[in-house]
């Protein structure tokens, strides 16, 4: 069976296309720049050569006609006809409270996710627009849905729910909804395996540490709490995201800068993070290179991140109880040697410990802690397109 995965962003494509009996990587892309000048399609083949094409693409549909003929192409494709493909996986960012797990794409899947792009704007929409064009090229494929917040459904009330008049969640459905998803649900899975103990027994915590970042607290294998809240803005600092904040520092910017919501919006979610505590950049390598040099500002963003995820994994100990594993993913998760030790810095008090010599590793599936460790610490590769290639073969 061959699936391929479609993950759509407003302006951009990415795309992987999956063997699933070997579950192995057969093609992946990247389109960049759609609808706008400058346009243009990379692919990769283990074995060959980049393929590019550098074409005018107005929209999602024409930039996936160009990723059909990049598959199909005689010297640089991976399949003959586009029969050859089974299914369509497509990640979406929000589904709300009416989607908690994936699903095959019907009318009423499209309308929750026109319902709850008032949560996502920028990322539901475009989403939508790569299902609609794989549809219209593939009518007699089946497309499935993978959300980021369907994992974290399971949450109970009591983590769900924000400190404001509950009339405002039953009017508007304002919660914590969570995200990276996907990602928290396959380090699970994986862990599970490696571990040789069953999902459902499994508790953890999943740090996604990367320029967008969340901590999952997992028990007996299903998401309890998640950092994200009802955008992606809540939760630890982040590359150009604020993390938690007092709500009366958004009321004194509109009153004291006159900014507008939108201005606001953007400042928060674009400017702050560790790229506005710093003012060199959103990038951990930059920023470890500018703290190494004495830049305190630097310094000061590299702290607050890992003091931010410090207190929330300690917390989220606490509330699975009988921790099996402490998960580090993403890209700073997977390869920063120092920010791993710089946030488990402290947890030798409880028995956690690492090994330094263990931990001196980037990327692949490790365990980084000592022998008499009383919590295993381990770091775990993510791979989101294989989770949403595993849904997408399952249900159809």
């Amino acid at each position: 069976m061959k699936i391929l995965v479609i993950n759509c962003g407003s302006s951009s494509l990415k795309y992987q296309l999956f063997d699933m009996e070997k579950e192995e990587v057969m093609v992946k892309g990247l389109v960049e720049r759609i609808g706008i000048e400058g346009s243009r399609l990379i692919q990769e083949v283990e074995g060959k050569d980049k393929f590019i094409i550098e074409k005018e693409m107005k929209d999602h549909t024409k930039a996936v006609s160009y990723v059909f003929e990049a598959l199909t192409d005689k010297e640089n494709g991976v399949i003959n006809d586009l029969s050859e493909i089974d299914g369509v996986g497509h990640r979406f960012v929000h589904g709300g409270e009416k989607i908690a797990k994936s699903v095959i794409i019907d009318d009423e899947v499209k309308k929750a996710v026109k319902e709850y792009t008032k949560f996502a704007p920028l990322h539901n929409p475009a989403n939508l627009m790569g299902l609609e064009a794989c549809e219209k090229l593939l009518p007699n494929v089946k497309n499935v849905a993978v959300f980021d917040t369907a994992f974290h459904q399971t949450m109970p009330q009591e983590n769900y729910l924000y400190g404001i008049d509950y009339k405002f969640y039953e009017k508007y459905s304002l919660r914590k909804y969570g995200f990276h998803g996907t990602s928290h649900k396959y380090i699970t899975k994986r862990v599970s395996e490696l571990l040789e103990k069953p999902q459902e027994k499994v508790n953890l915590v999943s740090c996604h540490l990367g320029n967008g970042s969340s901590l999952c607290a997992v028990k007996n294998g299903e998401s309890i709490d998640t950092t994200m809240g009802l955008t992606p803005l809540e939760g630890l600092v982040m590359g150009t995201r604020s993390g938690d904040l007092d709500p009366t520092v958004v009321t004194f910017l509109m009153d004291n800068e006159n900014m507008t919501t939108d201005e606001v919006n953007n400042e928060l979610n674009k400017h702050s993070g560790v790229l506005g505590i710093s003012g060199v950049s959103s990038d951990f390598r930059d920023l470890e290179e500018a703290q190494e040099k004495g830049n305190e500002k630097a310094d000061a963003a590299l702290k607050m991140f890992s003091n931010r995820v410090k207190k929330y994994l300690a917390g989220y100990m606490a509330e699975i109880e009988n921790c099996d594993a402490i998960v580090f993913t993403g890209g700073i998760g997977e390869n920063s040697i120092t920010m791993r030790e710089d946030i488990m810095k402290g947890f030798e008090q409880f028995g956690i410990k690492i090994d330094h010599d263990k931990n001196n590793v980037r990327g692949g599936e490790h365990v980084i802690s000592t022998e008499d460790s009383s919590v295993k610490v381990m770091v775990v590769a993510t791979n989101e397109e294989l989770m949403i290639a595993k849904d997408t073969q399952n249900l159809i």
